[in-house]
């Protein structure tokens, strides 16, 4: 059985094994799928902008002719070169062309197969676990320690520092896909040009903004205990396909601005004074949601409002397929616990 797990894979995607060229990427984390198929797929020709070297197949289209994989896997080109081949998997098997192909000698030619969650029962998964020219390798929603190097690649890749401050919030805005984690990066490279080092104000002002994701509605129904508001609004947001990280992210985030704001309506400052000049770039239409907010919790129950989302982040991170059920009883509590005044 060749299923990576771990330092492997990284082993393996830096210096692919030639003995295994059928390689299977699957996984809930979509970007992180692509950024290793393409990576494999540049290592595996010389120009993959050449539709000779590099074919690309459909899943569903093949499984009505499973073999068209293996005809096209052992085609000699006619200039010679490398080859590859990269397949995206769809509702479909096409796992007995991977059965056939497993059995013969591939020369110069890489299969890339990308795939959505697969479960260990799945026909294509089973087929590449099991043939001994084959590799499955699981693509998970990045942990701290793959958020931490993925953060310091790319700020070293610019020449940037990053603040202590700064990284922690990134580390909570970033994960659900890899891709997107590294666009993010990228753009707040950008942003930070020609300074030695990213700051928290760098983080708020680039990737909080690209991570609201038009989920103001579900965070200030929560602080505002209306449950009813949370559960429609999250619901059309999972269906929008939207991460549940990103939401509790933006929790986490309102949830730190409303404590500095309760701490300074406990100074003696009106609150809409406080909601005029605390919140940063709120549009009128939320402010009376976000004065609401500062009335039902005091500065003591906000400090452990942050502690449960600082939980929640986290066991989404060690159970990913549980992400969204998390997501939504941490806010439904917030929202009931609004109810309660004080």
């Amino acid at each position: 059985m060749v299923a990576l797990r771990g330092r492997d894979i990284d082993a393996f995607l830096s210096k692919p094994d030639p003995a295994r060229p059928i390689i299977l990427l699957y996984g809930p984390d979509a970007g992180l799928v692509r950024e290793r198929a393409d990576a494999l797929v540049a290592s595996a020709v010389d120009d993959p902008s050449d539709p000779f070297s590099l074919v690309r197949m459909d899943g569903d289209e093949l499984s009505a002719e499973p073999s068209r994989l293996v005809e096209e896997a052992m085609t000699i080109p006619m200039f010679g070169g490398r080859r590859a081949i990269r397949v995206r998997a769809g509702s479909r098997s096409f796992a007995g062309g991977v059965d056939t192909l497993s059995e013969m000698p591939i020369k110069d030619c890489r299969i890339v197969i990308e795939a959505g969650e697969l479960r260990p029962e799945s026909p294509l998964r089973k087929a590449c676990e099991r043939a001994r020219t084959a590799v499955a390798i699981a693509c998970y929603p990045d942990g701290e320690r793959d958020l931490a190097k993925l953060i310091d690649d790319e700020m070293k890749a610019a020449n940037l520092r990053i603040a202590s401050d700064a990284r922690a919030a990134l580390m909570s805005l970033l994960g659900g896909d890899r891709q997107a984690s590294r666009n993010e990066l990228k753009k707040l490279a950008l942003y930070a040009h020609g300074a030695r080092e990213v700051t928290l104000e760098d983080v708020m002002a680039v990737v909080a903004d690209a991570s609201e994701l038009k989920l103001d509605p579900i965070v200030d129904g929560a602080f505002a205990g209306q449950a009813a508001l949370v559960e429609t609004e999250f619901a059309k947001a999972m269906i929008a396909g939207t991460y549940p990280g990103m939401i509790i992210s933006a929790a986490q985030r309102q949830a730190a601005l409303l404590h500095k704001a309760s701490l300074a309506v406990a100074d003696g400052t009106p609150a809409s004074v406080v909601v005029e000049s605390g919140f940063p770039r709120l549009h009128f239409s939320r402010k009376n949601t976000v004065e609401t907010a500062l009335r039902n919790f005091s500065t003591v129950r906000l400090a452990a409002i942050i502690e449960q989302l600082a939980v929640a982040a986290l066991e989404m991170r060690k159970q990913s397929a549980l992400a969204a059920v998390i997501a939504q009883r941490t806010l439904l509590s917030i929202a009931v616990n609004a109810r309660r005044r004080g």
